[in-house]
Order: structure tokens, then sequence, then C-alpha cells
């Protein structure tokens, strides 16, 4: 089996990787996939930072904009689809830029997941409305006797992953920590990864300005019209950071200045998380600043030596 080639350009929300990855891909010729779980949502334009449509005139992307609501992603579908795009753009003796901040996803392509059959969309159905009826505590002490290993990784707040261990089990017969055990079998993807960094405190007042662009631009309007779509509660576009504080203001839950002030911090929590998974998760990365990563990835995007 050939081996993919990629380069991956990573990082936390907020760091100016879309921005130094257009350049990039500009001037190499090289096309974008898009390694964000949001932005795969057409109609999630504003939060979710989506390339305009004079970016996508400038630089081919793929995984942006390809999923219809209410379908969703996984990372293994996102993998799937990616692998795809990578082998036909290595026939042509090109090598993709993947670029974003999902981490679980770029891991997925990597190193592949477990090969879990799909879900049954009737035993979904049933645990959603289970989660609706009665919450997600009642079904956490039920994942915590059907599969305890997954149980005890999960808290009780995590709905959607509560979720999908349920339903794998009840789906499969076989509980999801069991599944992540066994080996994947995947094409290998040689994919040098960057992670550009960015100082804290001007990455935290980034997400900050960021935000208040957004709404500046629409953005309770978007998710007013995604609230009206009608999505289970569990959908990843409902639990997504900023859009579900703005949901809660829809809501009456909370004045517009409160969600405002609870989505800034949440992005930045988030954006936490990113720093350490990359940290942590990609151990072999190189990291950097935009200038000291710029002449590093064009290289990588150049004719491979085989």
């Amino acid at each position: 089996m050939n081996k993919l080639y990629a380069v991956a350009l990573m990082g936390a929300t907020g760091t100016g990787k879309s921005a130094l990855a257009l350049s990039v891909a500009k001037q190499s010729g090289n096309m974008i996939i898009s390694c964000d779980s949001m932005q795969l949502y057409r109609g999630l334009d504003i939060g979710t930072a989506t390339p305009t449509a004079a970016e996508l005139a400038t630089v081919k992307h793929a995984m942006v904009n390809c999923c219809e609501l209410p379908d969703y992603y996984s990372a293994a579908r996102w993998a799937d689809e990616a692998r795809v795009v990578i082998r036909q753009q290595n026939a042509l003796g090109k090598t993709p830029l993947i670029v974003g901040g999902t981490g679980l996803y770029l891991r997925a392509l990597i190193e592949g997941l477990a090969d879990i059959p799909p879900e049954d969309a009737t035993i979904r159905a049933r645990f959603e409305s289970m989660h609706w009826i009665d919450g997600i505590k009642p079904l956490y002490h039920l994942l915590q006797q059907r599969d305890p290993v997954i149980a005890a990784q999960l808290k009780e707040a995590d709905s959607q992953r509560i979720l999908r261990a349920l339903v794998v089990q009840e789906s499969t017969g076989i509980p999801l920590s069991t599944w992540q055990q066994r080996p994947s079998n995947v094409e290998i993807v040689h994919c040098p990864i960057f992670v550009l960094d960015l100082a804290r405190e001007i990455l935290r007042q980034r997400m900050a300005d960021r935000f208040m662009q957004m709404m500046e631009d629409g953005w309770l309007h978007e998710v007013r019209w995604l609230a009206s779509v009608g999505l289970a509660d569990t959908h990843p576009a409902m639990r997504a950071v900023g859009y579900r504080h703005l949901l809660d203001h829809l809501l009456e839950r909370c004045s517009l200045e409160e969600a405002v002030q609870k989505g800034i911090t949440a992005t930045r929590r988030y954006g936490k998380r990113q720093v350490t998974w990359f940290m942590h998760q990609t151990p072999s990365a190189i990291h950097g600043d935009g200038e000291q990563l710029r002449a590093l990835i064009a290289k990588a995007l150049g004719p491979r030596k085989e």
C-alpha cells in the first residue's frame, strides 16, 4: 500500500494559522484541507471563522461547508474523506496542507481509529430521546454499568461522548472501550506537523477581540438560524463553543452580555486545551511563530524526495 503525503499546520483558535496557511498555500500552489470539526457544517460561517468566498476562490479548500445539518461528522468520517483528498492530490504530484485546531481529527488521520461499524439510527434516536426527557445523569450511570472503562474517562457533563459510547455498545453489542483496543487498518499518512504558537496574553486578547468582531458580523443571527433547525441538544453544532452560550441567551437563560462573557471565557479555556493537546499529543511537532514556520512549511510542501 502506497504511503500518502500531507503537511499539517495546527494551533489554538485565534493564533492566525488560517492566514499563514492561505499565504503559504497561495504561493506554493497547494490546496488546504480544513481540520476544523465545525467548519464542516454549512451555515455556520461566522462563528467557525469559515474561509470567505474570496479566500476559497484564492486557494482551493476541502472539508469546508461539506455537511448539511442535521447530518454530523465524526473523527473517523473526517479522516476517511480527508484521506481520499490526499490520495487525489498526491496523484497530481501535490502535497495538501492540513490546517486547523481539531487535534483528534488529525490523530485519526495519521494513526487511525478502531474500525467501528456504523451506528444504528434507531438506537441513536432512542438514547437522544432519553437524554431529552431525563437528562444525562441516568445515561451516565447506565454507561458506568455497560462500559466502566469509557465511563471512567468521561465527566458526567460530557453528554455527546456518553451518548456515543452507549449507542456504539448497543448497536454493535461490543463496548466502545473494546473497539478502541483493536488495531485499525488504514493507509499510512506521512505528515510532518507544525504548530503555530502565540504568547498567552496576546492569544487571550485575540480570542476576545475575535469573539466581539463575530458578534458585530452577525453571529447572533446565525445562532438564531441554528436554533430554528431543530437539532438534538447533543449535536456537535449545538455544543460548540460560543454557539451554546448564545443559544442560552436566545432561550432567555441569560442576558446577551452574560452570554458573550461566558462565550469568551469558554473560548479561552478551549484554546488552553488545544495548546495542551498539541504540546503533549504531538511530541514530534515543530513549534514556532509565523515567521519561523513559514519557510519550513513551504519546504515541506515542495517536491518530495522518494
